[in-house]
């Protein structure tokens, strides 16, 4: 394994040239006549897309810095990168081309997983982006056009459409550091994640020819999904050299990073054990001589506050660090892109809108127990946390009992904040998407500053592709490249 993720870290060397990459770059492949077995490939690339996203835990107000004024807890950020096109859609369709050559289906299908999984949060993050022409040097393009965000939403919704299609039985995967060559469960992500992007587009009646609600009712009624955690779409760590947890021996989770006293709070009213899980006691409270299992011995700090003020908490030993499993602990929990606890979710939603039958509050509960069933099983001596805990209980609680016949902003409101709730380092920036389309759970801002709704194009872009960069930006924002231009998917 450690040679193979060598040899693959070189592949991708031969795709990069800086880390501003332009899609000049981008679409030059200087691997077009080399070989390699796909399985290769896959561990690559299964193990780039799968990383913890930390960035997020600022902007869903679940951490905060207490050194300086982090652009994400204070919703300043501006460009981002479009290094994916390098390191994670060039050698996915290497990956996909390679098994063409072998015929293995199953390679290709997963490909198509791989593919819809990048665009789609690249034009999240985005907007419009470069789709239908992107890694395409092969072919001679090397300033590819933009396809407005219909477009691409519509395409990877057909791309997983073929690759639940191509997904079978016969094909062996090798190289899979997610389900270990089980195809079923690929199919079951496949077809999960598909739900994932409809949910998504819930503002919209229509994606290229495609009806929401229809397209998500039918795939539902008739396809096979996660049915258990242990479906979960999840990177499992190792303690070896490139395979430890994302956050290990982060030094700023030992020294500067605490948790935000939006995030605490929802724990400690509904007096939830997950929070022992995902906050550190206060320094206070260690010194008391308060069980870990208290929840006075928590408290978080205001992440719309200067972080100074913040910083007088850490004087005052009045603020929780990060639990430090998140950065002592090298194998830590999985890191997943979509949970069944996730699923369950977003099946609620559907049921809540009226999208698909039955109860949106079955749902709902089957998201709420696999979550405790996920921290149960992969934080170490959870015991220690859990002991005497109820789940069945936990949801007749009044701040998080379900009730189906409620209106569905209330219900909405009970069920994107549960979700917020699961994703503590998980499923990277789908809470604060969610929060973005249905503004639950209800952030807290800085005054006069408002949640951006995407990122500013790279300046690589300006610099090689701008004629039609400039042509999306006309299309799609009147010219504006600013964090506040709203996109298509949130109209």
């Amino acid at each position: 394994m450690k040679n193979s993720i060598k040899l693959l870290f070189v592949i991708g060397l031969f795709t990069l040239t800086s880390c501003e990459s332009n899609l000049d770059t981008i679409n030059e492949n200087p691997n077009d006549q080399a070989s390699i077995d796909p399985k290769f490939l896959l561990t690559y690339v299964s193990k780039s897309a799968f990383q913890v996203n930390g960035d997020n835990m600022y902007a869903s107000r679940m951490m905060i810095g207490t050194d300086g004024e982090n652009t994400y807890q204070y919703m300043k950020w501006n460009d981002a990168s479009f290094d994916v096109y390098t390191s994670g859609l060039l050698n996915t369709v290497k990956m996909m081309q390679e098994a063409e050559k072998i015929n293995n289906k199953n390679y290709q299908a997963i490909g198509k997983f791989y593919r819809a999984f990048y665009f789609f949060n690249l034009s999240l993050k985005f907007g419009s982006i470069p789709y239908s022409e992107a890694v395409k040097g092969e072919s001679g393009i090397t300033q590819p056009k933009y396809d407005s965000q219909e477009t691409v939403m519509a395409g990877i919704l057909s791309e997983l459409k073929e690759a639940n299609d191509l997904i079978n039985s016969n094909d062996k995967i090798e190289g899979d550091i997610i389900y270990n060559g089980d195809a079923t469960k690929w199919k079951k992500l496949i077809n999960s994640f598909r739900l994932k992007i409809l949910i998504t587009l819930s503002k919209k009646a229509t994606v290229g020819n495609y009806t929401v609600a229809t397209e998500f009712a039918s795939i539902a009624g008739s396809q096979t999904l996660m049915s258990s955690v242990t479906d979960n779409g999840e990177l499992k760590f190792a303690d070896a050299a490139d395979s430890r947890y994302t956050m290990f021996n982060n030094s700023g989770y030992g020294s500067s990073l605490y948790m935000a006293d939006y995030f605490i709070n929802l724990f400690k009213a509904r007096e939830d054990p997950r929070l022992f899980t995902f906050a550190a006691q206060t320094t206070a409270a260690k010194e008391a001589g308060k069980p870990i299992t208290d929840f006075s011995g928590y408290n978080g700090g205001n992440p719309t506050s200067p972080y100074s003020d913040n910083a007088a908490l850490v004087a005052s030993k009045n603020i929780s660090k990060v639990n430090d499993r998140f950065y002592k602990d090298a194998t830590n929990e999985p890191s997943s892109v979509l949970s069944y606890s996730e699923l369950e979710f977003i099946l609620a939603e559907a049921a809540a809108r009226g999208w698909i039958s039955g109860s949106a509050k079955t749902h709902y509960d089957n998201a709420v127990k696999a979550s405790f069933t996920f921290y149960q099983t992969y934080v170490k001596n959870s015991n220690q946390y859990f002991t005497g805990f109820d789940v069945n209980q936990y949801l007749t609680k009044s701040l998080v009992l379900y009730d189906n016949s409620a209106s569905l902003p209330i219900q909405l409101e009970k069920i994107m904040t549960q979700k917020y709730m699961t994703m503590f380092h998980q499923s990277q920036w789908t809470s604060y998407y969610d929060y973005l389309r249905t503004g639950y759970p209800n952030y807290p801002l800085q005054t006069g500053v408002a949640a951006p709704v995407r990122f500013r194009y790279p300046q690589a872009e300006y610099n090689y592709n701008s004629v039609n960069l400039q042509a999306a930006l006309t299309a799609q924002y009147g010219g504006n490249d600013n964090i506040n231009s709203k996109p298509w998917w949130l109209q």
